[in-house]
């Protein structure tokens, strides 16, 4: 089993089962040999007062769910809701293959992939967001 691998920058927190770890002043390499630990960059953590959008709210149920602030059935079943409800306005090929892919970690309980995964979905909405304006 080879785990997760965490390159953390000089300085650079991450919440890893609820603890805020922060690096020193170099960079650095962490396995985290234990599976189904909830990690996250706090780096690339979402204020709640910063989830407005449909897909930031998706993100952040995903980060609660990751930081164990939110029970993990009912974020999983809010996570999937808000897929779905986010595949009613992406229709492109590869904005609905990023879903599937959120979709299939969600339902087995990986949250961390599904952040990943809808992340990439935030220039998009930004640029329907944007069309929409003109």
């Amino acid at each position: 089993m080879s785990g997760l691998v965490l390159k953390l920058a000089p300085n650079e927190r991450v919440l890893i089962n609820g603890a805020v770890i922060e690096n020193g002043d170099r960079r650095t390499k962490i396995a985290i040999k234990t599976p189904n630990v909830n990690v996250l960059r706090l780096r690339d953590a979402i204020h709640p007062d910063s989830a407005r959008t449909p897909v930031s709210r998706a993100l952040y149920i995903a980060q609660l769910i990751l930081s164990g602030d939110a029970d993990p059935v009912e974020g999983r079943r809010q996570l999937l809701v808000a897929i779905e409800q986010l595949s009613q306005v992406f229709d492109d090929r590869d904005s609905r293959l990023l879903l599937a892919e959120a979709t299939v970690a969600a339902v087995e309980a990986n949250p961390y992939q599904a952040l990943r995964k809808l992340r990439d979905l935030l220039p998009r909405e930004a640029r329907l967001f944007a069309s929409t304006k003109e």
